[in-house]
């Protein structure tokens, strides 16, 4: 029997502390969240707009831990196929102004909309003409005043006891630019196959991999009409080293496939007495075998061979029974699958 989960009061002092400090935070930030939920209206709509219309990039920027919250949110616009840069507002005083075109939109964040290292970034949009995307708690600061469309924050108490760190406003914040780049993605109607072609690298990149991004195709897929003989049967398998021949009929589809573990088992169980390089193909396939399709997850196709416990599976189109290609097992395990 399991032992009863223990109470905040029969743990150490600092234990009890530590969790109820904990749940507080966790609670705030969840109420902050729901708050700002409820609060969405048309502006947020016009927000995802005005960047959805932006020919250049949308440029991020904020001072201290909206700083840290804008890198962040530019890292998530770009990996979700908005592209976006961070400009760190101070430095934008000192040169980096230049990287922002008349093509581009500012999100500019800030609490209380007052950070003075972003009004230099503010009086430059306003003499080229850059829209600006304003998040910020105060709907009488100068960041929110100056925007082209404001995205207000709710105004939570922090779960800091002396009510100083920033802790609430920026979940909700960060929550807010999660929900402005998630927007942007379903406007585009952004595919996984963009997303994993900006992640080439890691699990991510790893998990979106197609079955057609590691098939074999066109001269390397080994096939044999049925009435092949196994003599020419052996001789395809051998060349094309994946360890199994497709079985086609006279319209070109597959009806079975013959592999290493169909060869061992009729050479030792030949009741013809002629030698199994004397039949055929289709005497000795394993007739309707599994296959994957192109636009198949590659896991999946490595999940399916796994399961039964085979080496290859053949890969047709949708609409046809023509093969495209083969996939062998150790094509997903190179690509770092297992």
């Amino acid at each position: 029997m399991a032992p009863a989960k223990a109470s905040l009061h029969s743990l150490p002092s600092d234990a009890a502390g530590d969790l109820a400090a904990a749940r507080r935070v966790l609670t705030m930030a969840s109420q902050g969240l729901t708050v700002l939920a409820e609060a969405l209206n048309g502006d947020f709509s016009r927000a995802v707009g005005l960047m959805l219309a932006a020919k250049g990039r949308i440029i991020v920027s904020g001072m201290g831990k909206s700083g840290i919250v804008a890198r962040k949110i530019a890292a998530t616009l770009s990996s979700t196929g908005t592209p976006a840069y961070f400009v760190h507002p101070a430095e934008a005083s000192h040169g980096d102004m230049g990287a922002i075109t008349r093509q581009d939109l500012l999100l500019l964040l800030s609490w209380g909309g007052e950070t003075a290292e972003l009004s230099d970034l503010i009086t430059y949009a306003k003499r080229h003409r850059i829209p600006i995307v304003a998040i910020g708690a105060n709907p009488d600061s100068t960041l929110i005043k100056a925007a082209d469309v404001q995205l207000l924050l709710p105004r939570m108490p922090e779960a800091c006891p002396m009510g100083l760190a920033p802790t609430t406003s920026t979940t909700v914040m960060q929550a807010l630019g999660d929900a402005l780049a998630i927007a942007l993605m379903e406007r585009k109607g952004f595919s996984p196959d963009q997303y994993r072609d900006l992640h080439l690298g890691g699990s991510l990149g790893r998990a979106l991999i197609r079955v057609s991004d590691l098939m074999h195709s066109g001269a390397d897929v080994p096939l044999a009409r049925e009435t092949t003989g196994m003599r020419d049967v052996l001789l395809t398998m051998a060349s094309g080293r994946l360890g199994c021949v497709g079985v086609v009929n006279d319209a070109g589809s597959l009806v079975g496939i013959v592999t290493d573990g169909d060869i061992r088992r009729h050479a030792l169980d030949d009741s013809s007495g002629g030698g199994i390089e004397n039949r055929k193909a289709a005497e000795v396939m394993t007739a309707g075998p599994k296959i994957a399709r192109p636009d198949q997850l590659a896991a999946e196709a490595l999940a399916l061979m796994t399961e039964l416990k085979i080496t290859q599976l053949f890969v047709l189109a949708e609409d046809s029974r023509s093969p495209l290609g083969v996939v062998h097992i150790h094509d997903c395990l190179r690509a770092g699958l297992a």
